[in-house]
């Protein structure tokens, strides 16, 4: 299995996509984050659904975790109504990183090497063969992967 095989299409946004609408996305698509691309299709940055979560949560919640349970749920329903004034770059980290990248002709173990190594349940596969620096095709996500992996290697049963 090469990695464009296993690619699939996955949502992405920009540093300019509105922050409201990412949320929306994270969440009708039940992702675990989105990759943030450039221009040109590239990947940037990957905001997790916990970044985005973490950002709507108050900076006092976030230092003292008690007080959550008295937040009321008249206002936790209010918690995103702030996301509509900001962007996804609003919501990244200064020094974040771009997601891993896999050419198109990497292997399913070097997918998974590249995936434990970072720390990443998503690798972005690159439209070139050859290089890892070209426009996004796709994705792999460590589930997709786990399952095609699984797949293969179960015992064959007559």
């Amino acid at each position: 299995m090469r990695a464009h095989e296993l690619a699939v299409e996955f949502p992405t946004v920009t540093p300019d996509t509105g922050a409201l609408e990412a949320a929306r996305l994270l969440a009708e698509h039940h992702l675990p984050g989105l990759i943030v691309i450039d221009a040109d299709h590239r990947p940037v940055a990957v905001l997790s659904a916990p970044q985005l979560l973490g950002a709507v949560i108050p900076g006092y919640v976030r230092d003292d975790p008690a007080l959550a349970r008295v937040y009321d749920e008249g206002h936790a329903d209010q918690l995103c109504a702030p996301l509509a004034a900001k962007t996804v770059a609003d919501l990244l980290p200064s020094d974040h990183t771009a997601p891993p990248v896999v050419d198109a002709h990497a292997t399913a173990m070097e997918i998974a090497s590249l995936m434990a190594q970072a720390r990443s349940s998503v690798v972005a596969v690159s439209a070139d063969p050859h290089r890892t620096d070209a426009p996004m095709t796709g994705v792999v996500t460590a589930s997709d992967l786990l399952a095609r992996l699984l797949s293969a290697g179960a015992p064959q049963t007559t």
